[in-house]
C-alpha cells in the first residue's frame, strides 16, 4: 500500500495496466451494476442543476425514471447513487452506435454543461472508499466485463493510475497526482533492473 497525505493507495494502482476498450465492452459499466453510480454529497445538487440541459439528451423512458425515481436516490449499501432503468442502466446512460454513454459527459464536451459526470464513473475502475478512519483508492475492475481493458492497457503499457489521470486530479488535486507519479517512478526504476 502507498501513503499520499492521508490517502491510502492500493498498489495495483500503479502496477495494474488499463485502457478502456469501449468496442469490446460497449460501455457495460454503465449497466453492469449493483447499484446507480455513487455520489458524492455535492453532486446530487450538481446533478440537479444539470439535469434540465441533460435531459435533452435522454430517451424519453429514461426521463421518466428520473422523474418518477428522482435526480438521484439512495441506496442501503452505497448512499446517493443514480437512478437505474428496471434494466440495471444508469438512467443518466444513452446509447449511441451501440455503445453505453454518459449524457453528461455527451452535455460536458458539447459545452453545455459544467459537470463533467459523476467523480465515481470518471474514477473506474478505481474506487475510493473509507476504510476504518482513512480514505482508500482501490483498484477494482470488472473481470469479465473489463478483461478487453486490461488487455489493451498491458499492451500499450499504461498504467491504470496514468488512464484515469484527470480524474485523480479532480477528486484528489494535482499536488496528491505529482506525489503518485514520483512514486510510480521509483517503483517503475526498481522493476526494470
Amino acid at each position: 500500500m502507498i501513503w499520499i497525505d492521508d490517502v491510502l493507495v492500493e498498489d495495483d494502482v500503479v502496477e495494474a495496466r488499463f485502457v478502456c476498450n469501449l468496442q469490446a465492452c460497449k460501455g457495460g459499466c454503465c449497466v453492469d451494476g449493483d447499484a446507480g453510480a455513487p455520489l458524492e454529497a455535492q453532486e446530487a445538487e450538481q446533478i440537479r442543476q444539470a439535469y434540465a440541459t441533460v435531459k435533452n439528451y435522454l430517451p424519453e423512458d429514461h426521463r421518466a425514471c428520473i422523474e418518477q425515481k428522482g435526480h438521484v436516490v439512495h441506496d442501503p449499501e452505497f448512499g446517493m447513487v443514480t437512478p437505474l432503468l428496471p434494466n440495471g442502466m444508469c438512467a443518466y446512460a444513452i446509447v449511441e452506435n451501440g455503445i453505453v454513454k454518459c449524457a453528461f459527459e455527451k452535455a460536458f464536451h458539447d459545452g453545455k454543461t459544467s459537470f463533467h459526470k459523476p467523480v465515481s464513473c470518471h474514477l473506474y475502475p478505481l474506487r475510493v472508499r473509507k476504510i476504518a478512519h482513512h480514505t482508500a483508492v482501490l483498484y477494482e475492475p470488472r473481470e469479465n466485463l473489463c478483461r478487453p481493458a486490461c488487455e489493451l492497457g498491458k499492451k500499450l503499457g499504461v498504467p491504470v493510475f496514468r488512464f484515469v489521470k484527470q480524474a485523480l486530479i479532480r477528486k484528489f488535486g494535482e499536488e496528491f497526482y505529482q506525489a503518485l507519479e514520483q512514486i510510480a517512478e521509483k517503483y517503475f526504476q526498481r522493476n526494470r533492473h
